[in-house]
């Protein structure tokens, strides 16, 4: 089964890209409703983003944003961020650089996801922007002067990357420092740092060092960024309900191109899934995951990959045993929370599971045939699946929802369980 562009990676580009001198070629990217909207975003800035009409269905970015204005522009332009928390973090900054003013806003579930510490960050460094949820409206004034800020980014690592994508641009880049609890997603942030190094900025990280009390620092000197042709990888996290089916079912499914070296979290996945009782193995032809003979519960932290979360969890509800899994509080605060709406959901199955204060506790139950709503939330849809193939009589509503990252899943799944 092959899976879509890296969604993660495909806005990460684009970003990049629309910040680049000349024009950059993204091969494999992702059209997703996110990505569409960070397309929609960076042209109401002022790059030039278009969809190559050729067999591989590219994206063509000429970078240059609206640093100044003429009397054709219009007083304000607007973005809309649906429920993408890539286009919401990831472009105030970018419109802070612009020329104009420009009116940010939502779905209504992105109105309730945590922006202000990014958004205080952005007024430190020299900003002009009102509120600190959507929606809000960046003043841009052409130029941003950056230097040191702190925040608290508990909530989503991607309130500094929202920092540090835009931060060459800035006339004196950017020190950040993370202060608070545990930083969530790790890994992505890891992927920001690799995306701007490979676009030519100059960027420098240093750990946390608990001994001391020092928190961690990212320091993004200004300069120019290069356009150029990248390939995107395939989203290792659209992956997850696929290989999962195989654990559930006791078959197997081969997902190709999976990289043999990535900054995506979801390369720690197999491991989960082979402790959980299956057989994963990479091959050159892509990773390979068989069923084994039953389906084990685990006790995991999942911090750095939250975003399987939900369908361990579809696996763990059909384990033989109890599972736990930590470090996911931040998931409350998804396109929808989703340790609430899992346990209740799920709980209409018949699911014994527990919300606990960083994560879920499932306990193996009794399952019966139920009507499943997704609340507007993909990777959910996607779980649900999951139970599906196993649970008799699982309806899920709204699996259109999947279309924010894989807008053909349906046909996907069903063309796995046609062979």
């Amino acid at each position: 089964m092959r899976v879509p562009g890296s969604k993660s990676a495909t806005n990460r580009a684009l970003v990049l890209a629309a910040l680049a001198d000349g024009k950059s070629r993204l091969r494999g990217a992702l059209r997703s409703r996110d990505t569409l909207l960070m397309a929609g975003a960076l042209r109401a800035l002022g790059a030039e983003v278009r969809e190559d009409d050729g067999p591989g269905g590219d994206w063509v970015v000429r970078g240059g944003l609206r640093r100044q204005r003429d009397d054709a522009d219009p007083a304000e332009v607007a973005v809309d961020c649906g429920n993408a928390g890539t286009v919401a973090r990831f472009t105030p900054a970018l419109a802070a650089l612009t020329a104009g003013d420009v009116r940010y806003d939502g779905d209504p579930r992105m109105r309730e996801r945590p922006l202000a510490p990014l958004l205080g960050a952005l007024r430190r460094l020299g900003a002009d922007i009102d509120g600190d949820v959507m929606p809000f409206t960046v003043h841009g004034r052409g130029r941003l002067p950056g230097g040191a800020v702190t925040l608290d980014a508990t909530q989503s690592s991607q309130l500094i990357s929202g920092l540090l994508l835009a931060a060459p641009l800035y006339d004196a880049g950017v020190e950040v420092r993370h202060v608070g609890g545990r930083l969530p997603s790790g890994p992505y942030l890891e992927m920001t740092i690799t995306d701007l190094r490979a676009a030519g900025a100059v960027v420098d990280a240093e750990p946390a060092d608990p001994a001391s009390g020092r928190p961690p620092v990212w320091r993004v000197e200004p300069g120019a960024l290069r356009a150029y042709d990248r390939a995107i990888e395939p989203d290792l996290n659209s992956a997850a309900p696929f290989l999962a089916a195989a654990v559930a079912t006791g078959g197997e499914v081969l997902v190709p191109d999976w990289p043999a070296d990535t900054t995506q979290p979801g390369r720690m996945l197999p491991g989960l899934l082979e402790a959980m009782g299956a057989h994963a193995e990479w091959t050159p032809a892509g990773m390979r995951v068989r069923g084994g003979a039953g389906i084990h519960g685990i006790d995991a932290d999942l911090g750095d990959v939250g975003e399987a979360a939900p369908v361990l969890t579809a696996l763990a509800v059909i384990a033989d045993s109890p599972s736990r899994f930590r470090g996911i509080a931040h998931l409350r605060l998804q396109e929808t929370d989703r340790l609430a709406a899992l346990a209740e959901q799920l709980g209409r199955l018949g699911a014994d599971i527990t919300v606990t204060e960083d994560g879920l506790a499932i306990r193996p139950a009794p399952l019966r045939p139920a009507r499943l709503d997704p609340l507007a939330d993909h990777r959910l849809a996607m779980t649900y699946a999951v139970v599906g193939l196993v649970v008799p009589g699982v309806t899920v509503d709204d699996i259109a929802t999947t279309g924010k990252t894989v807008p053909d899943f349906p046909a996907r799944w069903a063309a796995m369980l046609a062979g």
